[in-house]
């Protein structure tokens, strides 16, 4: 494929200072498959850091404002001039909670700084995928990252500087969102540019274990911490979130052009099957317009199951912790720290939910139907963990898995093969400009779900917990019948393949 001198001149300007150095020092070029193995560890950590930075807040939550009793914990140890300077007399104590978070309206505060991180979250993504198709994608994303540690890490500054106001932390977290918002439709516009469409399902499938892993990793980091202060399940999650997005900004490269590969060629090589496969992202065509990319078959109706896939996700997400140390287990309660832990079964689940939804719907070619199922399964699993979980330590475990399994199975499909699929719809001809466009659209509309959810639960919560699961199982069950006219086109052609082959057979 010819390119003109000025187009490389450009894509040089985008080479990853780090693999140049590397390039240098070995005096040796790396192979296209290297790059591909590059690009899936750094997105990969890339999005799982910005899950672990997400999850902080759902294990400090039950900290701020306790409802039990005592919670076992002990300021982190500081030197007596540390003492002095902070006044420790004037603090309130752990055990009491965080003002203002402690007071009888603290669970809805703590809903509303949910709601307000998630609200500018999914706004922003839908300007974020135009955005990532004009700038370099290396440094949006390392835009996004450091922007994120920064203002993650000035939540956690507040256990320092003794700060009680509510619209501090409020407006640190909507910061955080704006630059959260970067993330998804950047580094999945970066896979794509580097990846087919062959088992797209299960390679991305795969890939997206990274919201679980991150989700993991940062409820484990931060209940961790928990003992040393609050401040710092916020203030380690934000160093690391800037330490993996200086590695981003050094050594990823957003596209085979800028490191000076032939795409398509390269591509058709790996694959080894000439001309079967075609790249996900052709990245000539102009950008997509925003409601041109809503009228592609598809993308609103999964648009809107996502919503309500992401309202029971995030629910999860942002309280699953708090709901366990408040829930006798066995007739014992949990410390904030055995809760944070025994939360994470409900992503191990999401990573096998994922890999198994995206090998399905590769194995069926049906995406709508796959993820119909899933959802519809959840709903019964939903019913029993509310109702069963409680019972021991074993079956909470056993059903909180089953309940991620089905609950992140559906919501990982969705965005993204199924985003990737409708990216690339045919009508588009594979437009790179399409693709995070919808991606944008698909998880923005999600998102917007995933707020809701989360401030529901904190009102609903001083209710009851039957109530946030009775809104939790109706969320499921329409975001299972939402693709229902795609379900039945699904199955329509299954029954039409096989009366053919059946008729061939017969011919034969």
């Amino acid at each position: 494929m010819c390119q003109s001198s000025h187009f490389r001149s450009n894509a040089l300007c985008r080479k990853p200072p780090g693999l140049s150095f590397l390039k240098f020092i070995r005096n040796a070029t790396f192979s296209f498959r290297t790059h591909q193995i590059l690009v899936l560890v750094l997105t990969f950590f890339s999005y799982a850091s910005y899950h672990a930075t997400r999850k902080t807040t759902s294990i400090v939550k039950s900290v701020l404002d306790p409802k039990t009793a005592k919670l076992g914990l002990s300021p982190w140890p500081r030197p007596d001039i540390l003492h002095k300077l902070y006044h420790e007399q004037d603090r309130p104590a752990l055990a009491s909670g965080w003002a203002p978070f402690n007071s009888p309206s603290g669970t809805a505060m703590l809903g509303v700084i949910d709601v307000a991180f998630l609200s500018v979250y999914s706004l922003g993504m839908y300007f974020a995928g135009h955005l990532g198709d004009r700038l370099n994608l290396r440094i949006l994303i390392t835009m996004g990252m450091i922007g994120t540690g920064l203002f993650t890490a000035f939540f956690g500054a507040g256990y320092w500087l003794n700060i009680h106001s509510f619209y501090y932390y409020l407006v640190v977290q909507i910061l955080a969102g704006l630059f959260q918002s970067t993330g998804w439709p950047s580094v999945v516009a970066v896979v794509g540019n580097w990846f087919g469409k062959r088992k797209r399902g299960l390679i991305m499938g795969i890939w997206n274990a990274h919201t679980s892993v991150g989700n993991i990793s940062g409820s484990l980091i931060a209940s961790a911490l928990l003992t040393y202060g609050w401040g710092w399940s916020f203030v380690i999650p934000g160093i690391l979130i800037s330490v993996i997005g200086l590695m981003v900004f050094f050594f990823l490269p957003d596209s085979p052009e800028a490191v000076g590969v032939d795409k398509d060629e390269e591509l058709l090589k790996s694959q080894g099957k000439a001309g079967s496969e075609e790249p996900f992202l052709e990245g000539k065509e102009l950008a997509v317009g925003f409601i041109e990319a809503w009228r592609i078959p598809g993308v609103a109706l999964f648009a809107f199951c996502l919503f309500f896939a992401k309202l029971v996700a995030y629910t999860f997400l942002y309280w699953l912790p708090f709901y366990i140390s408040r829930t006798a287990i066995g007739g014992k309660y949990l410390s904030d720290l055995a809760a944070g832990i025994l939360s994470t079964l409900f992503d191990v689940g999401g990573v096998i939910g994922g890999v198994l939804a995206g090998h399905i719907s590769d194995h069926l070619d049906a995406r709508a139907i796959t993820s119909t199922s899933f959802m519809f399964c959840s709903i019964p699993v939903l019913f029993l963990y509310h109702t069963y979980g409680s019972i021991s330590l074993f079956w909470n475990a056993t059903l909180m898995i089953l309940a991620g399994l089905f609950v992140n199975g559906p919501y990982a499909l969705i965005t993204t093969a199924v985003s990737a699929d409708l990216g690339t719809h045919g009508s588009l001809k594979g437009n790179s400009r399409a693709l995070a466009t919808v991606t944008a659209i698909i998880d923005g509309t999600g998102s917007v779900g995933a707020a809701i959810g989360p401030l529901l639960t904190g009102y609903l919560s001083t209710i009851s917990w039957g109530a946030v699961f009775s809104v939790l199982m109706l969320a499921a069950l329409v975001a299972g019948l939402l693709p229902s006219q795609l379900v039945v086109a699904e199955v329509r052609a299954k029954i039409g393949a096989t009366k053919s082959c059946r008729v061939d057979g017969t011919l034969v």
